[in-house]
């Protein structure tokens, strides 16, 4: 039977986790009622600004050890208030992972089961997105985006299909590592889909120019991937030892560098979350901890992209 993570569990586990941390800002969590909300996809319903990936992080087979230490990271992100949850048919065992850790903690009602499908040899739309929510074990996936834009065209037409008979909820389009962003610009101007998965991160910038004013023009939901450059962004800053600004702390409460660079990708107006992926607990704690206030406003952006960029 499925069991719901209540909000009491959730601040029990939330305060335990900042005394552990010792962090100096014991409030952070609590500010303005805790982590992030953000509409989407022009409705009036929210998603947290700090979402999960699993791309690489939860391909662990069947390895027991491995899937257990993969739940106590879900478990993590749910006790912290995280709802989306991002994986794909790509993505090796990702989705049986997830499912394993949902049928060992129960399944949030507010979690949103985010998948894709793709092509060539991935099997039929209806295959792929039956196979997929087979192995989440949830009754609904909330988002099915076609993956890298792989005959887009045919997965869209049934995507929406599914979306009209009541089996998937929204319908989205993905591309990654900067890569054909014109012809995403020319599907969302002409396609009616709900969202799009992009690369955006304070290194990666090229969406603003096209994609994601668009975004806001036709109220469709942005989910960021890549936040730390597939992780290479934050190890090489943290290799350094570089210090974080002391500005970064007083005006957008960043303390670490995963703080500084998932609020710069949230805190744009046309971006709905961030997506960042880890095998550690510790780890999401602090992905989570960048979805609160404060948020760096237009010039502290503006600051944090040059700081990095003089580095």
């Amino acid at each position: 039977m499925n069991t719901r993570i209540t909000r009491r569990h959730s601040l029990k586990f939330i305060g335990a986790t900042l005394a552990a941390m010792m962090l100096p800002s014991a409030s952070l969590f609590a500010s303005n009622g805790g982590l992030r909300h953000k509409a989407y996809a022009g409705t009036d319903r929210t998603l947290p600004v700090i979402g999960m990936g699993t791309w690489r992080t939860f391909n662990v087979g069947n390895d027991p050890k491995l899937l257990n230490a993969r739940a106590e990271v879900v478990k993590a992100f749910f006790e912290l208030g995280g709802q989306l949850i991002d994986s794909s048919p790509m993505y090796g065992s990702a989705s049986e992972t997830i499912g394993h850790a949902l049928q060992q903690l129960g399944t949030p009602n507010n979690l949103f089961a985010a998948e894709k499908v793709w092509s060539p040899a991935g099997g039929s739309t209806r295959e792929q997105v039956a196979t997929q929510q087979a192995h989440w074990t949830v009754e609904q996936l909330d988002l099915v985006q076609v993956h890298n834009l792989a005959d887009w065209r045919e997965h869209l037409a049934v995507l929406r299909e599914l979306k009209a008979e009541g089996k998937i909820r929204h319908v989205g389009i993905t591309t990654s590592h900067g890569r054909r962003h014109s012809e995403m610009e020319q599907i969302m101007s002409s396609e009616d889909i709900d969202f799009v998965q992009l690369t955006y991160n304070i290194t990666h910038r090229e969406a603003e120019d096209r994609l994601l004013p668009l975004a806001q023009e036709r109220n469709i939901g942005v989910i960021a991937n890549r936040p730390y450059d597939g992780g290479g962004l934050i190890k090489r800053l943290k290799r350094r030892d570089e210090p974080l600004p002391e500005w970064a702390r007083a005006e957008c409460g960043c303390f670490t560098w995963a703080d500084f660079l998932l609020k710069f990708i949230v805190s744009h107006p046309a971006m709905t979350c961030a997506i960042p992926a880890t095998t550690q607990v510790a780890h999401m704690r602090e992905n989570m901890r960048a979805g609160h206030d404060p948020m760096p406003s237009p010039d502290a952006r503006k600051r944090m992209a040059a700081y990095i960029e003089s580095l």
